[in-house]
């Protein structure tokens, strides 16, 4: 048998190699799993910075003489007792001035209860400080520093303007104080987890303030703000995406907050488009007494909002129904067929 170098040199070659490479695999491997852990470790490193609840420092609110007068306009459009009065059987006989909370708020993600926002030291908001108010308005969080769910409608009052949410604050310590707690939330996993909230507020809570249109009227610019501020008339009038967020494209286009109750278009494709056609001075009337432009009554949860709005000046009421009326018209939802 001859010598063969040539192969000799192949197979001492493969010898060398072979564990070259698989080391050579497994270094590659150990750095492809570094880099990704790394990267996850830095990417939840800052969604957790990033989602962490904001707040508003007391050093941010300049001194500030309260306006209790209007302080009550605010809690009447903002309609707090129709949340947070202790609830009645009988919705006439609620106290609309004892905010001991309670009432149960069906959604799709689970059942809320609103809390007591009465002057109370211990159950209540009688031991916040005006910071802690502006925080949870303006930033959906509360006073021990935790996300709010938005089932307290925050991404409206963020618009309010800064005074407005004061003479609230100043306004709402006047009311008797209410003892009692409102029990838990009935939330699955993972909506009862508050720190994911976090990314929710990224995507759906603006930063911006409301800013009037210098091209419109102060009536016109007067009702943009308190419908989109504390009115919050959008909550229940749009349609939202699987997340629970506003579809800005229909916004006002009807909507149905609790997945039950059914808050029609108020765009000119509701308010012209249907049975009714309602007038600017039909919407104003509306708003003060409930009635409809064919005779019938506001019911529901509209009802509610009535109670609330009738008590705002009828100037008030005025410029909600002019920028109501200059809405630009907005397809929405197929509402549900109408219950005889």
């Amino acid at each position: 048998m001859g010598y063969a170098p040539k192969a000799l040199h192949r197979r001492l070659e493969t010898c060398i190699t072979s564990p070259l490479r698989e080391t050579d695999k497994v270094s590659r491997l150990r750095t492809f799993l570094f880099v990704t852990a790394a990267c996850v470790i830095f990417g939840l490193a800052a969604i957790w910075i990033l989602t962490l609840p904001s707040i508003v420092p007391a050093t941010a609110l300049p001194a500030h003489t309260p306006n209790l007068a209007d302080g009550e306009t605010m809690f009447n459009i903002g309609g707090c007792s129709s949340c947070h009065a202790v609830p009645n059987n009988s919705p006439e006989e609620v106290d609309r001035k004892r905010l001991g909370g309670g009432l149960a708020l069906k959604s799709p993600f689970g059942v809320f209860y609103a809390p007591n926002i009465s002057p109370d030291s211990k159950d209540g908001i009688g031991s916040w400080s005006e910071a802690n108010f502006v925080t949870a308005l303006w930033k959906g969080t509360s006073e021990h520093g935790a996300n709010l769910y938005p089932a307290f409608p925050y991404t409206s009052y963020r618009y309010m303007q800064l005074k407005d949410v004061r003479d609230l604050f100043a306004y709402l310590k006047t009311l008797p104080p209410v003892q009692g707690r409102s029990r838990r939330h009935e939330l699955s996993f993972p909506f009862n987890e508050r720190r994911l909230l976090g990314i929710w507020k990224l995507l759906f809570l603006g930063e911006k303030p409301f800013v009037p249109d210098p091209s419109k009227s102060a009536q016109y610019n007067r009702g943009a703000y308190l419908v989109n501020g504390p009115g919050h008339c959008a909550e229940c009038h749009s349609p939202r995406n699987i997340l629970g967020g506003i579809i800005d494209g229909q916004r006002f286009a009807g909507g149905s907050p609790d997945g039950n109750e059914w808050a029609p278009n108020i765009t000119p494709v509701g308010l012209r488009g249907g049975d009714e056609d309602w007038s600017e001075k039909d919407v104003a009337s509306f708003l003060a007494d409930g009635m409809t432009p064919s005779g019938d009554f506001a019911g529901g949860s509209m009802a509610e909002v009535i109670r609330n709005t009738s008590l705002l000046a009828p100037e008030d009421r005025s410029a909600i129904a002019a920028y109501v009326a200059a809405l630009p018209p907005r397809q929405g939802p197929t509402p549900p067929p109408k219950k005889d």
